[in-house]
């Protein structure tokens, strides 16, 4: 059996391994992103979740979702142009445009774009392709999916965000 001091010493390195990313999780989180004039997003979407066990059919259960994809504009001075806003299935063929024309974000504002429960066409890889751009470099946006299910006494409720590609 170990002593007293041994598991205090165990709990004071894990205290500090926690604190130290912890910490360094603070540092990323407050990070100053660079600003930009353009840019092309890819925002990973799910319109349904898989769970639990493979039962007898073969396959794990399904949880449906509904994504709430929010363009927040962090520029405080200046407006942001979204081109588009394309959504992609699983395999990568295009099902729809969610800004057929471009929009207008003032400083500080949100567009919202919505993909409803009961919109399975996805699938788990589904994603967005958001194109923006501004008339000088600008904050770039915070661009996110709310991803929720709130039926039959659970609740299911996540977020994903964006991240800058190449074309």
């Amino acid at each position: 059996m170990y002593g007293t001091g041994v598991w205090r010493s165990v709990l004071c390195r894990t205290l500090l391994v926690f604190l130290g990313c912890a910490a360094s999780t603070a540092s990323w989180a407050q990070e100053v992103r660079p600003q930009v004039s353009a840019q092309t997003l890819y925002l990973p979407i799910y319109s349904h979740m898989s769970y639990g066990n493979v039962g007898r059919r073969g396959v794990p259960s399904q949880a449906l979702l509904s994504a709430l994809v929010s363009i927040r504009n962090t520029d405080a001075r200046k407006s942001l142009r979204v081109r588009n806003a394309r959504y992609f299935d699983t395999a990568g063929k295009l099902i729809g445009d969610y800004v057929p024309a471009p929009i207008l974000i003032p400083p500080l504002g949100t567009h919202e774009l919505f993909v409803e429960l009961n919109d399975a066409s996805g699938g788990s890889g589904a994603n967005f392709i958001i194109r923006w751009d501004a008339e000088q470099a600008i904050n770039p946006p915070l661009v996110e999916a709310l991803h929720a299910n709130m039926d039959g006494g659970k609740a299911i409720i996540f977020t994903t965000q964006s991240v800058p590609v190449s074309e």
